[in-house]
């Protein structure tokens, strides 16, 4: 087992983006709390995990992605559909100082929920954790061109579907 004090670290370091990143794709507080409990668990079982690993945040940011992913098939083969949980309400957001800057957070996290849960995982990892198209695509296992197409559909969608509240607010 990793020493104590690594997997602190690890925690200190990478939890906040990790359960954000999770949040935004479960849209679920409770489902995204199990699932950053079990890769926390899991790498305090098995520290061969990050043996070797130059990046640890998109490490671990990949394996919490899978788990999610996992958490969801599992979720439709039991006849929960996919979308419907992406499209639950959760606001990945910390509240605003003004009523207007509020109103705007909670209109872009229920657009970022009416994303399909590729893009929004694209998007996600581009904004928040400042990623290159290259990490995304070796992250999420695409190509580089499908992480950058699923980065600007989803930007457009956010744009359009924010576009009146921007222009009312400013």
């Amino acid at each position: 087992m990793p020493a104590c004090n690594d997997l602190a670290r690890l925690y200190d370091e990478h939890a906040q983006a990790l359960f954000a990143f999770l949040l935004n794709l479960t849209r679920n507080e409770p489902d995204t709390r199990d699932l950053l409990q079990e890769l926390f668990v899991k790498v305090a079982q098995q520290p061969a995990l990050l043996t070797g690993v130059r990046e640890e945040r998109a490490f671990l940011l990949r394996l919490v992605h899978n788990a999610a992913i996992d958490l969801m098939r599992r979720r439709s083969a039991r006849e929960r559909n996919y979308e419907q949980l992406a499209s639950e309400s959760a606001c990945a957001f910390a509240d605003a100082a003004t009523p207007d800057e509020q109103a705007f957070r909670q209109a872009l996290s229920e657009a970022l929920g009416e994303l399909p849960a590729e893009q929004r995982a694209v998007v996600h990892l581009k904004l928040w954790e400042g990623l290159t198209f290259e990490a995304i695509a070796r992250m999420l296992d695409v190509s580089l061109n499908t992480a950058a197409s699923r980065y600007r559909y989803g930007l457009d969608k956010l744009r359009q579907r924010l576009r009146p509240l921007y222009d009312e607010i400013k």
